[in-house]
């Protein structure tokens, strides 16, 4: 069972019914101990970095999720959830992110034909060979949206990169712990072979 973490951040229906059409068993959760207990665990959301960790924090869903990410549960962090797993965010200065992974969230370089918040289809470039994208085409396209993106501390880490103004780094891996900038429940097919890839790591068939 995959719990989606329920924290008051938004887009979680569209990640739940994505995974309901690939026949995963998922359950929409806020409680610290059935997320604990789950096989894997998504975080989505899509909203202000401060507004997310003060809704984490004030639900005492943190340490959970710190306790999900130490014993090794496979973890997937979508849009503001792949912000939320990093140091801070110059959204919102001061806010301490859950500092799971190494980096900063930056704001997007104002560019004059470019309309900010990025919103739409983007390629990705693929590399360090992500365990998401087994079996998917070189280059596909996926759906953003968000004004601020990822830049990670360590290259290694980085499994896909898109071009929008500057160089985002669009979805990183480390040992149990996925995410991605886009929204692969609304990036067809290619999304939901990503959605299907995690399914398959959570049950250890990948």
């Amino acid at each position: 069972m995959i719990a989606l973490i329920d924290y008051g951040a938004g887009n979680i229906k569209s990640v739940e019914k994505a995974l309901q059409m690939l026949g995963e068993e998922v359950l929409l959760t806020g409680d610290g101990e059935k997320i604990k207990k789950a096989d894997g665990v998504i975080l989505p959301g899509v909203g202000a970095f401060g507004h997310a960790m003060e809704n984490l924090r004030r639900r005492e869903l943190i340490p959970v999720i710190e306790e999900v990410v130490k014993k090794q549960t496979p973890f997937l962090g979508i849009c503001l959830g792949l912000q939320l797993l990093f140091e801070r965010s110059e959204e919102s200065p001061g806010v301490k992110g859950l500092g799971i992974l190494k980096g900063e969230i930056r704001k997007i370089p104002p560019k004059a034909e470019l309309k900010i918040p990025h919103m739409g289809w983007n390629s990705l470039e693929l590399k360090n060979d992500g365990r998401l994208f087994r079996g998917i085409e070189p280059k596909p396209y996926v759906y953003f949206v968000h004004s601020y993106y990822l830049k990670a501390a360590d290259e290694k880490i980085v499994k896909a990169t898109t071009d929008y103004s500057t160089r985002i780094d669009a979805s990183v891996e480390q040992g149990n712990v996925f995410a991605c900038q886009f929204h692969p429940e609304k990036s067809s097919d290619t999304g939901l072979k990503m959605l299907k890839n995690f399914a398959d790591i959570v049950r250890g068939e990948a």
